[in-house]
Parts: C-alpha cells; sequence; structure tokens
C-alpha cells in the first residue's frame, strides 16, 4: 500500500523518481502483472476441467421439459430421502430418444435448495470418489440446472456416451419440517461410511410410452438395485 502510494505522489509530483524509487515503480509493475496472468491462467484451467467433465453429456434441445405432453418415457422413479428418514419428494428420469431429462420434485412440506447430479456408466469411474468410498458431491459435473423452482428441478443431459447400463447420483439440500436436511435419490448405498446413494438403470429397458398406463409405475425400470 505504501509503495502504491509513493508511486502516485512521484506521478503528481513535478520531481522525477531516483533510482531507488524507480526499482520499486519496476517491482510492483512486474508484480500486478504476475498476479494477473496467474489469476487468468487458474480461471482458464477450471473452466476447461468443468467443460471437459460436462462436454461428454452435453445437452440436445430437442423438447421442452416443462411440457408434460413430452415427457412421455418415465425410466426411472424414486424417492428423494431427506435426512436418512424423510420421503420429502420424488426423482423421475424420463427418455425422448435424444435427451435423459431428471426431475427432483418435492412435496408440499419441503423446499428444494442446491442440487447436484453425477451421472455416467456404470462399469466406468462415472462419480467422484473420495478415498473411503464416499461421493465427492462438490466434484459432481452437473450443478446448473435447466430450470429452478421452489419445489421443482430439472436438468436435461445428453444421451450422447452414455452406454446401456448407466448410474447416477442427485443430491439435494432440502428445507423442511425438520429444518434444513441433506437428500439422496432413493437408491444404492456408496461403499463409504455416509448414507449417500445412487441410482442403477438400463436405457434399454425404458418403455416407449405406448399403451402405458398409471398402473405400470410400480414396474418403472430403475428402482433401487
Amino acid at each position: 500500500m505504501l509503495i502504491l502510494i509513493e508511486c502516485f505522489l512521484i506521478l503528481f509530483s513535478l520531481k522525477p523518481p531516483n533510482q531507488r524509487t524507480m526499482k520499486k515503480i519496476i517491482f510492483l509493475f512486474f508484480g500486478i502483472t504476475t498476479l494477473i496472468f496467474v489469476s487468468c491462467t487458474t480461471e482458464s484451467i477450471e473452466d476447461g476441467v468443468r467443460s471437459e467433465l460436462s462436454s461428454q453429456y452435453e445437452r440436445d434441445d430437442k423438447v421442452d421439459p416443462n411440457d408434460p405432453d413430452e415427457l412421455d418415457v418415465k425410466c426411472v422413479s424414486v424417492s428423494l430421502i431427506a435426512g436418512q428418514h424423510h420421503e420429502s419428494g420424488n426423482v423421475s428420469v424420463y427418455n425422448d430418444g435424444e435427451n435423459l431429462t431428471i426431475i427432483i420434485s418435492t412435496n408440499k412440506e419441503w423446499t428444494l435448495d442446491l442440487t447436484h447430479l453425477s451421472i455416467g456408466n456404470c462399469d466406468e469411474d462415472w462419480v467422484p470418489l473420495t478415498g473411503s468410498g464416499n461421493p465427492q458431491i462438490g466434484q459432481f459435473e452437473f450443478t446448473e440446472p435447466y430450470s429452478v423452482s421452489d419445489h421443482e428441478i430439472i436438468y436435461v443431459v445428453s444421451l450422447k456416451g452414455l452406454n446401456d447400463n448407466y448410474c447416477f447420483a442427485v443430491h439435494a439440500e432440502v428445507q423442511g419440517p425438520t429444518g434444513g436436511e441433506t437428500a439422496w435419490a432413493e437408491g444404492t448405498e456408496f461403499s463409504g461410511n455416509s448414507w449417500a446413494m445412487f441410482v442403477e438403470s438400463q436405457l434399454s429397458e425404458c418403455s416407449d410410452g405406448e399403451g402405458d398406463d398409471d398402473d405400470d409405475d410400480d414396474d418403472d425400470v430403475g428402482d433401487p438395485v
């Protein structure tokens, strides 16, 4: 700070800077330049990592996920479990042949805050894990939904890159009668020491939506394994 003040005084004074002061100005100039360069480089690297994580499953805008008439192929329907004991809502996955639409919804007693989604092929390292087998929520590749409201959040993920057998994990922060809680799409627990869960499903077993009725909901593919 003192160096900055001294620089301004020199710039607006009539006296030319001496050798010692000139060295300080040069040092300050190179220091600021270095900080700007490092900051820009770090931001570029972080953007590149995020892009690499999500580009494989980039969304194709073929349907409007807010239009119920276009979401006629439900593949998965599981409960959204809050605080390990409360059924706070539902997580449904629809397949339109181009994208998977993941809808996270809560009942009237619960509201949604932040959500995180990780999805990939089950036979690959599809989800970031700690050394002890717990999911690294902050590293989930999908955190920016297609649409957001207090009771419903929608993600749209392209089918590109997904094999028949795929897995996904949905994490949410919810508010309800018991206060703030962590919530997961109900499924199989990870191998770590938490109660975090994931869902396994197969694209080939999705219904085509023709001739189905509400009575078949209990047979939806993708229920917890």
